[in-house]
């Protein structure tokens, strides 16, 4: 291959870090990136993320007496602590699986639900291999991590709130 070809294709190649995210089955975005290690497993995204998707702005009166069904959950095992959210996966099965067209990948690379056209199936909470999908405090919808853009705050609030920066919203 002459030099000036090869040259023109190296140049026209994404940078190699952006390469590796793709090369993980991501698309270049912003998204919610968890350090286990600094994860005290206090739960607080939990409560922040229910308050945030509440549509209240006093969270006493939107969760206290409340069962909260928060879009990003902790896992506890042991020493080990980590925040589990929607990946927003370049190549989503919860996307490919949905028989309602309910999931769909933006041109952005997010992964929406639109919960009118879920049927509470269930297949996509089934397929997601991270766990990240689950059903909805009414029960007749899945609902998962939107990165808080679809309601009042307009950054995830778990990161924003999280009291060790465990949990980041950057591009990779």
């Amino acid at each position: 291959m002459p030099r000036a070809v090869r040259k023109q294709i190296i140049t026209e190649l994404p940078n190699p870090c952006l390469r590796n995210s793709a090369d993980r089955g991501y698309s270049i975005m912003k998204r919610i990136y968890v350090n286990e290690k600094w994860c005290l497993g206090c739960h607080l995204c939990e409560y922040e993320c229910a308050f945030a998707n509440s549509g209240m702005t006093d969270m006493v009166k939107a969760l206290k007496g409340k069962t909260i069904h928060p879009k990003i959950r902790v896992e506890d095992g042991g020493d080990v602590h980590f925040a589990v959210n929607c990946r927003h996966c370049t190549e989503a099965i919860c996307v490919k699986s949905c028989i309602a067209g309910a999931l769909s990948k933006d041109d952005d690379g997010m992964v929406r639900i639109d919960k009118d056209k879920c049927v509470g199936c269930y297949t996509c909470v089934l397929v997601c291999p991270f766990g990240a999908i689950m059903p909805s405090a009414d029960g007749h919808a899945a609902q998962k991590c939107m990165l808080c853009l679809d309601n009042l705050c307009g950054e995830p609030n778990c990161v924003k709130h999280c009291p060790n920066n465990a949990i980041v919203y950057e591009e990779r």
